[in-house]
């Protein structure tokens, strides 16, 4: 499962001495966390402020010295991106008095700028920052690399052969690995196309009210938050903080329906089974969608409000089975709803200090990033969650999060690989296994440390981290 700004189900920063009543200010006021640094000017320069962000045309050709080159070709192999493993051996399993269930693997280093979309398929690894290029790894090391026409890249979502990610200007675009090199990718389109756009443009009664001008509805007309894809693979959602959400068809990349969801900006969303979409917003609200087929194409209606609350809700997950639903808030605190109970509200989680900028399930596992720099691990049991971990690391908040199953783990052992990418510019791969560390009996108290990090765990296990 990925987190963050972006998830396949889900998967959403400031100084570290923040303190979260002046981050829940600015989300209130949907801010643009790509000048995360510092928190000291207002709100409303977080918001974006050029008139020319969104033309009044698709304009997203790219030209030939854009279309993606194999990685011993291209110049992305000139930054300087390092790959940094462990060279120790990982302690054995059958050694149970020195068995690590939970360690730090290695880090991918660059200086390109902070990270804020993490998507994970198989052996690769895709990484999006506020630069103009989108990383592949391939078995932890660098394998290619592929550059859009915007900045920062708040989203990415991976569906059969497409890879989708969403971006600062408000556009999706799409691209397909070669089917000559895999280590090339290129673009093959850009939501809206612009030969939809030039149709509906042609129709007054297309246009809607922006923010600041008229807009045509099937075009975002501020940053793309999040990402994620229906379960069959069919349809493609976008949510923005336009404060809307819209559908594509992704046989034809058509844009079916724009949904205004929010009273503010939509910072992340997330699809489940049985057609249902979850919401959650700068207005600190989560709602509930219900999807129905209308011929070819889609009508979604309101269903239902899980929550409305003061803090902003910067991150949604859903678990495997589709059970949970999470909510991560800018007060730092996790709600979660069990689905065989008609949504009501479980409970909550509290094992950070700031905000909570991305979720993950894996298995019986939730993650949760967070702008203290720590991850906490929670393990879902019958009765309850209880925190195996925190894993810490970054020296920066963790904005994303990303999950697959270790392929090396043993027969019946259910262990995964955790990608975390923060605003250190860096990325962290994590072991994660639900088996429960031997030396941590009953859950583990909070200290009330002064450090957003330091002592989250009084009886936390030790972690393999290596200085960098």
């Amino acid at each position: 499962m990925v987190g963050g700004g972006g998830s396949s189900r889900g998967a959403r920063v400031f100084s570290e001495h923040t303190n979260n009543r002046a981050f829940n200010k600015l989300n209130k006021s949907g801010f643009d966390d790509s000048q995360i640094s510092t928190l000291r000017p207002s709100p409303a320069k977080y918001r974006n402020s050029d008139d020319n962000i969104l033309p009044l045309m698709d304009t997203d050709p790219d030209p030939d010295h854009s279309f993606f080159e194999p990685a011993s070709t291209s110049p992305f192999t000139k930054s300087p991106w390092s790959s940094h493993l462990n060279s120790d051996p990982p302690p054995s399993a059958a050694d149970s008095t020195s068995f690590l269930p939970n360690i730090l693997m290695g880090s991918l280093v660059r200086e390109e700028g902070h990270i804020y979309s993490l998507a994970a398929a198989g052996d690769l690894l895709y990484t999006g920052s506020d630069s103009k290029n989108i990383r592949v790894w391939k078995n932890h090391k660098e394998f290619s690399g592929f550059k859009s026409n915007s900045g920062l890249v708040k989203s990415i979502v991976i569906g059969g052969e497409k890879i989708f990610t969403g971006h600062q200007d408000g556009k999706v675009r799409v691209w397909k690995v070669s089917s000559r090199d895999p280590s090339v990718h290129k673009r093959v389109g850009t939501l809206p196309t612009l030969s939809d756009y030039i149709k509906c443009s042609m129709k007054p009664s297309n246009y809607v009210e922006g923010r600041r001008r008229r807009n045509l509805w099937i075009k975002h007309c501020d940053a793309i938050s999040s990402l994620s894809l229906s379960e069959d693979q069919l349809f493609l959602y976008s949510a923005s903080w336009d404060k809307t959400f819209k559908v594509w068809r992704v046989s034809d990349s058509k844009c079916l329906e724009s949904i205004q969801a929010h009273d503010d900006a939509v910072n992340t969303l997330v699809t489940s089974i049985d057609g249902l979409v979850f919401t959650g917003s700068a207005d600190g609200s989560v709602k509930v969608w219900r999807r129905e087929l209308q011929g070819k194409g889609t009508k979604h209606f309101f269903s239902q409000t899980l929550v409305k609350q003061d803090s902003a809700v910067t991150a949604l997950a859903v678990d495997d089975d589709a059970t949970f639903v999470y909510c991560g808030s800018s007060d730092g605190v996790v709600n979660f709803w069990e689905r065989e109970k008609s949504l009501s509200h479980g409970g909550t989680l509290r094992g950070h200090k700031l905000a909570i900028l991305c979720l993950a399930t894996a298995g019986r596992l939730l993650l949760s990033g967070s702008a203290d720099m720590g991850i906490c691990v929670w393990q879902r049991t019958a009765a309850e969650h209880a925190c195996l971990s925190v894993l810490t690391g970054h020296t920066g908040p963790v904005k994303c999060l990303a999950v697959e199953r270790d392929s090396e783990a043993s027969e019946g052992e259910r262990r995964w690989i955790v990608y975390s990418g923060s605003l250190d510019k860096s990325v962290k791969m994590w072991r994660v296994s639900e088996q429960p560390p031997a030396s941590l009996q009953s859950p583990p108290s909070f200290s009330q440390g002064s450090s957003p990090t330091a002592g989250l765990l009084v009886n936390a296990p030790s972690f393999v981290i290596r200085e960098q």
